[in-house]
């Protein structure tokens, strides 16, 4: 099982000192992947409650560095480390910038792109990115299409119901062949139909891996039935880890607890079939330093060896 670590890219840490930092310890522990998130704005009055926990937005999406910079940044410092986003918001964009944006940063990094994608849930940030909140699926599928014709054809032509592009050249190519991987965050039955149809991983963001194990399996029904092999889709689950110095004896959240705890939940993962584990550490509390993220990485590392 490969393990992947969240660069600091928010809150008053982020920054290319802490960066450069980070992405460079990650890589000499043997860490997989670095990941990036995709927020645009923190919303005073909030039209919707944030997904995860008890529905407040982290206060450290006030600040948030772009997450396509973000890691080409890091991918100057760094070898062989995989290059993750955790994940984009796919309406949000034009597909044929991001075609270009994304395909820069896999032949910069010679082939290190992992492309996560996802459609939000934020009213206020679709309506801030000028998108449309009502056929945000139906855009993602073409945008989706549209990412994969330009990644492997030439010339390009693609008359769709939301995107049109005339008959063209459109290059480089990525380095990756036939395209970069294409991981999918889902829970909607029409969203998993998409893992299935077209997604090279799942990402689940917020399921509890009671209820991952029992997806899967339908993601790979599904997936079975259109005619692709389900072994060909991972499973990657996002660890938002919260670490106590004391053990969580009633009512313990995933992936929250002592080092030991948390290693449980990795266990967990594994046999619930997962290739990789996406950590995310970098919540910090006020006073905390770039030194004590490191410091974290390196504990967790460490269990994740166990696991």
């Amino acid at each position: 099982m490969r393990f992947g670590f969240a660069l600091p890219q928010i809150g008053s840490l982020a920054g290319p000192e802490a960066l450069v930092m980070v992405a460079k310890r990650a890589e000499e522990l043997g860490y997989d992947s670095l990941w990036v998130l995709d927020r645009i704005l923190w919303p005073v009055n909030p039209r919707a409650p944030y997904p995860i926990g008890d529905g407040s937005l982290p206060v450290q999406y006030k600040s948030v560095l772009d997450p396509v910079e973000t890691l080409i940044f890091a991918a100057a410092h760094t070898k062989r480390v995989a290059l993750a986003t955790g994940v984009l918001n796919i309406p949000w964009y034009n597909p044929v910038l991001l075609a270009r944006r994304l395909t820069t940063l896999d032949v910069l990094s010679g082939g290190r792109l992992r492309a996560g994608f996802g459609i939000g849930w934020s009213p206020d940030e679709y309506e801030a990115a000028g998108a449309t909140w009502q056929d945000r699926g139906k855009r993602a599928d073409e945008e989706i299409e549209i990412l994969k014709k330009i990644w492997t054809t030439d010339p390009v032509e693609f008359h769709g119901k939301h995107y049109r592009i005339a008959k063209s050249f459109i290059g480089p190519k990525p380095v990756q062949k036939p395209h970069p991987p294409i991981y999918l965050a889902a829970f909607t039955p029409a969203a998993l139909k998409r893992v299935a149809a077209v997604a090279d991983a799942w990402l689940p963001v917020g399921i509890p891996l009671s209820d991952v194990g029992t997806i899967f399996d339908g993601i790979k029904n599904m997936a079975r039935d259109t005619g692709r092999d389900p072994a060909a889709i991972e499973l990657i689950v996002s660890a938002g880890v919260d670490i106590h110095q004391k053990p969580i004896e009633k009512d313990r959240p995933e992936f929250t607890g002592t080092l030991e705890q948390i290693g449980e939940d990795f266990a967990k993962a594994r046999k619930l079939g997962a290739a990789e584990i996406a950590i995310y550490a970098q919540f910090l509390s006020a006073g905390e330093t770039a030194t004590d993220l490191v410091a974290r990485m390196e504990d967790l590392r460490r269990i994740a060896k166990q696991a």
